[in-house]
């Protein structure tokens, strides 16, 4: 079974963003989107990977456009938004599918049968925490916020 290492992804510029780069660190995969109820959740994710980045954790964003239609603009219009109303400075990669035919093979290894935790995304902002040896430790609920303890508390342990 691959690892999250064995991926690569284009980040939010077009170029191949290898994750193979963030081996050793533990890496926070969310998925998206600008127009969604759940955006304001940029806010505590920037704020998480502010406080906890030396300390070996990355979060990369996933822009996608699969619920609602939340995320329609381009990736410049996405980095944009981003950059100018929540300072995000974690890597975004262009956008991708997390379900359906066309989903990203990174996705089919979280969410695909024999992933540890099979099943749809449900929505934008649902995370994945991946150990730093690249191995799916947790998967999390879109309403899950970045500032829930519960959720902190997993994310320190894993540092």
């Amino acid at each position: 079974m691959k690892n999250l290492y064995d991926f690569k992804i284009n980040d939010i510029n077009g170029q191949d963003m290898p994750l193979g780069q963030f081996e050793g660190k533990t890496v926070l995969l969310v998925n998206v989107a600008s127009k969604c109820g759940l955006t304001p959740q940029y806010k505590g994710l920037q704020a998480l990977y502010d406080e906890y980045k030396d300390r070996g954790l990355v979060v990369v964003g996933l822009p996608c456009n699969q619920f609602g239609g939340q995320e329609p603009g381009s990736e410049e219009e996405i980095q944009s938004f981003c950059e100018n109303k929540y300072s995000v400075t974690f890597p975004l990669t262009s956008k991708i599918n997390v379900n359906g035919d066309n989903r990203h093979s990174l996705y089919q290894w979280l969410v695909g049968d024999e992933a540890k935790f099979p099943g749809d995304i449900k929505w934008n902002f649902e995370k994945f925490l991946i150990s730093s040896a690249g191995d799916v430790l947790h998967r999390f609920e879109p309403t899950v916020t970045p500032g829930d303890e519960a959720f902190l508390k997993v994310i320190q342990s894993s540092l």
